[in-house]
């Protein structure tokens, strides 16, 4: 389930002041629309488009990624996800430090890692019931190999213990578990970025520069090491808590300057072109050999250099296209993605277990384009249904639950 576009292997928004995550929405959210009050919905909207990239090159990740971002550039989805958690983990919970202090604060952290964590567990149990379904009774061991569960089948024991350890994953799990390492790290983080802002973001440059240089990482199980280097994606998910706490503000200039806009455009077509030449085995002779033993392997395990600054390049045209209080953030036709967006761990979820399922079908079927589109679109149909459901249940199920208590006239839900 690899592309050619995997050889190379979302934004930061500026001015954002008032991003919240899903742990402090009002309980009092409407269901018809997304919840809007006291929330950065650009992070929402660009979350949830995050969700659906990462679906579609899941499900149809030689036809459907044509139409993601991975297919004209260095970075995908996935960088986009890992900012944008970083910025609101650090909005959120760097604000519960400020008021309460560290020790709550941390707890709080905790217990969102312990829900990360049991999603995680719980998806790779799904994941494994429908390869193994596959696999097994099917009698089509093909996909044990491509979604790697073939280690499970042979020793469930051993496989079943790597896995909570998140040592062991199968294909396409890789963003929770890395999810969860920075999660764990997050309160030495706000307190680093409390005590010195930049010198914090420094710290993490150096230990990104010397992940690369002394080939930091984590072993994985049986062989091997994690898809998604957390010494080198800490940088993104740092990146993100600093803009979260005030490193927006330093780089409002910059961001609003003409010159970054050019520069960042110039770096964009230049990354379109060379993703040319992956698919166009005739366009070779245009790179330069010089160019092409700079640049090569543009890799994603390690967060390469390039792939970051491809990110930071669409972060300047995200942020200048899309401004604080756009009023397209009300659009009815964006609603279903800034939902998604809202509820980010359910339907990361839910788009994994969808990606195999659709994948099968479209594999098994020989699809053509159609099919491809028909499938991808009914996978992101099934999502938005899925966040909106979660939304009614906070509205109309949670919002009468004990948890939440009137205080001076006002709803107030316990964290």
């Amino acid at each position: 389930m690899t592309s050619v576009s995997d050889r190379a292997a979302g934004p930061p928004l500026a001015g954002a002041a008032d991003a919240i995550a899903r742990d402090t929405a009002p309980a009092a959210t409407v269901v018809s629309r997304p919840a809007g009050r006291g929330r950065e919905l650009r992070l929402d909207l660009f979350r949830g488009l995050a969700l659906w990239l990462i679906f579609i090159d899941h499900v149809s990740p030689d036809v459907l990624s044509w139409f993601t971002i991975r297919s004209y550039g260095f970075s995908d989805a996935a960088e986009i996800f890992i900012f944008i958690s970083g910025y609101t983990a650090a909005f959120v919970y760097g604000r519960a430090m400020l008021e309460s202090g560290f020790v709550i604060a941390t707890a709080r952290i905790l217990r969102r890692v312990w829900q990360i964590y049991a999603a995680h567990v719980l998806l790779f149990a799904i994941l494994v019931a429908e390869v193994s379904y596959v696999a097994v009774i099917l009698e089509k061991r093909f996909y044990a190999e491509e979604m790697e569960i073939v280690y499970f089948l042979k020793d469930p024991g051993i496989a079943m213990f790597q896995a909570l350890l998140l040592m062991y994953r199968p294909l396409n799990m890789d963003v929770l578990p890395l999810y969860i390492v920075m999660m764990l790290f997050l309160p030495l983080i706000l307190q680093l970025i409390k005590w010195r802002a930049n010198l914090t973001l420094a710290l993490s440059v150096a230990l990104y520069a010397l992940s690369w240089k002394y080939d930091l990482h984590l072993v994985a199980y049986p062989k091997g090491f994690w898809s998604f280097n957390p010494f080198a994606w800490q940088l993104l998910f740092v990146f993100g808590a600093w803009c979260a706490l005030g490193g927006t503000k330093q780089m409002s200039r910059m961001l609003a300057s003409p010159v970054t806009l050019w520069i960042s455009v110039a770096y964009l077509i230049v990354a379109f072109c060379v993703t040319l030449t992956w698919y166009f085995p005739q366009l070779d002779h245009v790179m330069p050999q010089w160019l092409e033993q700079w640049i090569y392997p543009i890799d994603k395990t390690d967060l390469d250099v390039l792939r970051f600054a491809h990110f930071l390049a669409l972060a300047v045209i995200a942020v200048r296209f899309v401004p604080a209080g756009w009023p397209g953030l009300n659009s009815r036709w964006l609603w279903p993605m800034i939902l998604c967006g809202q509820r980010s761990l359910e339907i990361f979820c839910l788009g994994v277990a969808l990606g195999f399922t659709g994948y099968f079908v479209l594999t098994e079927l020989s699809a053509g384009l159609g099919l491809h589109i028909l499938v991808g679109i009914c996978g992101i149909l099934i999502m938005s249904a899925a966040a909106w459901l979660l939304s009614w249940y906070k509205h109309y199920v949670d919002a009468g639950s004990p948890r939440t208590k009137s205080v001076g006239g006002k709803a107030h839900t316990k964290l």
